[in-house]
């Protein structure tokens, strides 16, 4: 018998889940919490298998606790089933070594087919979080649109900048609104700080 503990802070959801895992003849859900802090307390001593885990929990969140898992009771496997499909949830998963990752519109046989899964060893990630943090963190920015924005990061003016790269003032207007678009950025301020977040300046 696999054993789960579930970490849930929507009661009605909670209760639903329950009742579809204890109807597999291998599944059974021996613990639940709706907060944070008392998953945490009962993770650290229960004998299970499997912990799924909510991200958003009342009190300590799902990845905290996880990441505290990992350290104190790395017997357990780790299934995060969340509603939030961020690419920086999706990294901090990753970074707590979660043995999956699901979204909560997967279908139950797809949950039921993870849990079996990773207790076998395998790593079950969401495909689309796994192409969105690959997109999210792929340089869009051509080289030209890079040698322009680290010249905005020195705070140059868009004629100081055609001067220095030997382009139309109109040109360089033109990369700074295709660098903004392409960053989803609203200023030309908020461009320079996602690039040096991505250490997209130095690519040149």
């Amino acid at each position: 018998m696999i054993k789960l503990y579930l970490a849930e802070d929507q009661a009605m959801l909670q209760s639903a889940l329950i009742t579809i895992l204890n109807l597999e003849e291998d599944l059974q859900v021996i613990g639940s919490a709706l907060n944070g802090n008392d998953a945490l307390a009962d993770l650290l001593i229960a004998d299970i298998d499997i912990a799924i885990l909510d991200i958003e929990l009342p009190g300590i969140s799902g990845l905290a606790i996880a990441d505290q898992l990992r350290q104190a009771r790395p017997d357990i496997k780790i299934v995060i089933l969340t509603t939030f499909a961020q690419p920086t949830y999706f990294e901090q998963a990753l970074a707590a070594k979660v043995n999956g990752y699901l979204l909560k519109d997967s279908p139950s046989d797809k949950l039921i087919a993870t849990l079996h899964q990773v207790l076998e060893g395998q790593i079950i990630y969401e495909p689309q979080l796994v192409i969105g943090m690959y997109q999210a963190t792929k340089n869009p920015l051509t080289e030209r649109e890079i040698s322009v924005l680290q010249l905005l990061q020195s705070a140059q003016d868009t004629q100081a900048i055609a001067d220095e790269l030997h382009l139309s003032n109109g040109t360089v207007r033109n990369y700074i609104s295709a660098i903004l678009s392409k960053l989803g950025a609203h200023s030309r301020i908020e461009a320079v700080q996602i690039a040096q977040t991505n250490k997209w300046l130095s690519q040149t």
